[in-house]
């Protein structure tokens, strides 16, 4: 598992795929993995669980790009200002989602189709949400909804 590439990022299970949250220092990656967490059981979301907080080991593999946790950190998600905590995780998931938070080329109202990250040689639907902007909706709109008819 060390010979896999990690990147910084959180990843949490959403249904049968997993977002890799990216972002900067302080953008809010674990705090949107702990948000997601907290909807799942609930419409829309029925279920969310994590794969990795901070740091996340990623690989392609048969066409798919799998995340899991680091092995020191399985498991353990950082709540800002109250610590790192112990939680329930998912040892490997496969990635069907970007979120890039604090993206500098995040617009207002995207055309044309959606965007794509390419990692390790794969294309993920992608989601950059701007600075300042609370990810939380967009990330439920994104799952739960379809474009307008143009």
């Amino acid at each position: 598992m060390s010979s896999t590439p990690t990147v910084h990022a959180s990843a949490v299970l959403i249904g049968r795929e997993a977002a890799l949250i990216r972002g900067p220092a302080g953008a809010g990656k674990s705090r949107l993995t702990w948000r997601l967490i907290e909807a799942a059981g609930r419409p829309p979301l029925p279920f969310a669980r994590l794969v990795a907080d901070d740091r996340v080991h990623v690989e392609a593999r048969h066409a798919r790009l799998l995340a899991r946790p680091p092995a020191s950190l399985a498991g353990l998600i950082e709540i800002r200002g109250f610590g790192i905590r112990r939680i329930a995780h998912e040892p490997i998931a496969a990635v069907g989602l970007v979120i890039d938070l604090a993206a500098p080329d995040a617009q207002r109202l995207p055309e044309g189709k959606v965007q794509e990250a390419q990692i390790a040689g794969l294309r993920i639907p992608r989601l950059a949400v701007a600075a300042g902007i609370d990810p939380l909706p967009a990330v439920l709109a994104f799952l739960t909804t379809a474009a307008a008819a143009d």
